[in-house]
């Protein structure tokens, strides 16, 4: 442990002794991604703390729907689900294909899958 400083701080959260332990901070360090890689996951996070766009990626999570089938099973309208749509597909999280006339969404990739199924294992505990 190599520490720099001591400063009593009387936080219950906080350190009580100030010191950096400089093998484990330079270990971070250099496992660190850029800025731009974390500001592009706090906008994955933002797209995914909408109450609306989780229970849509919920109803995705159990099968590929169109959007007459989303607004049934949410009980919305449709213009407000096609919105809500246009935002998780902008940000990656959803994909579409057309069929005929009717256009259904699935889930993006493996990834978003895990992101939530993870999410759910954790709220459920």
């Amino acid at each position: 442990m190599n520490e720099r400083t001591h400063v009593d701080t009387g936080e219950d959260d906080l350190c009580k002794t100030v010191c950096v332990h400089k093998d484990a901070v330079d270990a971070v360090k250099k496992c660190m991604v850029g800025d731009e890689t974390l500001r592009e996951l706090a906008e994955l996070f933002k797209v995914l703390s909408d109450h609306t766009r989780i229970r849509i990626l919920h109803a995705l999570l159990h099968a590929e729907l169109c959007v007459c089938d989303l607004v049934d099973v949410l009980d919305m309208n449709q213009s407000a689900v096609s919105h809500q749509l246009r935002v998780l597909r902008t940000a990656k999280v959803v994909k579409y294909r057309k069929e005929g006339r009717n256009v259904f969404y699935s889930l993006d990739d493996d990834h978003i899958f895990s992101l939530l199924r993870d999410g759910m294992d954790h709220v459920m505990e």
